[in-house]
């Protein structure tokens, strides 16, 4: 490496990229002693040694309409961005996830001629592929997580490479406190983990229905428990405000996800990469993402898949395939589909409560669903991703050893059909 240090800029808008971006900066200093972390991200990234310029996990919003409330303060973000790329050059821009705003910061480093890698891309084969051509455009190197984009991304011509989920790293490293994880299982009946979303539009769009499910579960399973493991405590207390007047047996907890999800039999969650948690622990799982009507609409004229849950999406036979609608427990093959999932605008709280209360009643089936998760974890569950990036990163920065061959603008692979 140059004697000077090695300075990167990061770019983490949501909670989960913030942890991973902290597990990479982490891995790069491991390797690299002279480094230097600068950018956007959040808590986790600066306790890992990140200068923040901003916390941009405070600003994690969904949908158009939300993120133009925040506008003036995304312009003033990428005008800093810009002035310290002028004035500073870092070695590379590190982005992670979070497309629309990462898109512009990608934009500004190209034109100052610093290097774009992009780690844990946005999901373009699920919701818009047509903007594949901005990750040819404007990413020199792409790591994905999932085994299947490795292969998608280099056919649209992007310089991609797999380097695994880090997700699977946090879970491995994760020192989990078992005095409370066996305090939970000790007690009678049967723990049924509610997991609300990180992020506070998901968890007041999911939890009421949530609730109404886990009324039914009651209704049916009378020694049944609950834990709602909430991200953030102003979350907490409103679930706690919600389930005031409920009757319900639930407890509420802060960061005690991982020992709420161990100690469960079961768990009713929010789409999101907690999925990838339950895949880990192997917790049969059903899954909520409940949107309004509009939003519901417009995901419909951009969705390309027909699952929008990741181990569901590891496990389909056909990545596109002709039949789009959302998961319904009467489709042929929906024994098939390991976690059940409502993409939804609509009241699902009785069929989500009808898989957790098959799951507690019939052992025979729940353990089906175990063995078939344990076979998938087998799979794709290995660590090192957050070590694999890193390695890749140093070796495409180094002059000596580069990782790949950089693709110049545009950024086209030779004989690849633009798409």
């Amino acid at each position: 490496m140059p004697s000077k240090p090695l300075r990167i800029f990061f770019s983490a808008g949501e909670p989960s990229g913030d942890l991973h971006g902290a597990n990479l900066i982490r891995q790069l200093r491991a390797c690299c002693g002279q480094f230097e972390a600068v950018g956007y991200g959040g808590p986790r990234m600066q306790q890992a040694g990140c200068r923040l310029h901003h916390d941009m996990t405070a600003l994690a919003v969904m949908w158009l309409g939300r993120a133009l409330l925040h506008v003036l303060t995304f312009a003033r973000l990428f005008m800093l961005a810009d002035r310290y790329f002028r004035r500073s050059r870092p070695d590379a821009l590190v982005l992670i996830d979070y497309p629309g705003f990462n898109w512009w910061l990608a934009r500004r480093a190209k034109a100052h001629g610093i290097p774009v890698i992009y780690y844990l891309p946005p999901q373009l084969w699920a919701w818009a592929p047509w903007r594949v051509h901005k990750m040819r455009r404007l990413a020199d190197h792409v790591l994905c997580g999932l085994p299947f984009e490795e292969a998608w991304f280099r056919e649209h011509g992007c310089n991609a490479m797999f380097v695994g989920h880090p997700f699977f790293d946090e879970v491995r490293q994760h020192p989990y406190d078992e005095a409370f994880v066996a305090e939970r299982q000790s007690q009678p009946g049967p723990l049924v983990t509610i997991l609300p979303g990180s992020r506070t539009q998901e968890v007041e769009a999911n939890f009421p229905w949530l609730r109404k499910a886990a009324e039914q579960v009651v209704a049916q399973v009378p020694d049944v428990r609950f834990a709602v493991a909430a991200f953030q405590p102003e979350q907490a207390e409103w679930v706690r405000r919600q389930l005031a007047d409920s009757g319900l047996p639930v407890e509420v907890y802060v960061e005690r996800t991982p020992e709420l999800i161990r100690a469960a039999a079961c768990c009713m969650a929010v789409s999101g990469s907690v999925c990838l948690e339950l895949l880990y622990h192997t917790k049969p799982s059903t899954i909520l993402y409940h949107i309004s009507p509009l939003a519901y609409f417009v995901q419909g004229l951009f969705r390309k898949v027909k699952y929008i849950t990741l181990v569901n999406l590891l496990t389909t036979d056909e990545l596109h395939p002709a039949d789009l609608s959302p998961f319904h427990p009467s489709q042929p093959d929906a024994a098939k589909v390991l976690f059940p999932e409502y993409l939804t605008c609509e009241d699902k709280s009785g069929q989500i409560a009808a898989h957790v209360v098959e799951w507690l009643s019939d052992a025979a089936r729940r353990d089906a669903v175990v063995g078939e998760l344990e076979r998938l974890k087998a799979e794709i569950s290995h660590g090192g991703a957050s070590a694999h990036a890193a390695d890749y990163i140093l070796a495409a920065l180094s002059p000596a050893q580069p990782a790949a061959p950089a693709l110049k603008p545009p950024h086209f692979r030779p004989n690849v059909v633009r798409k």
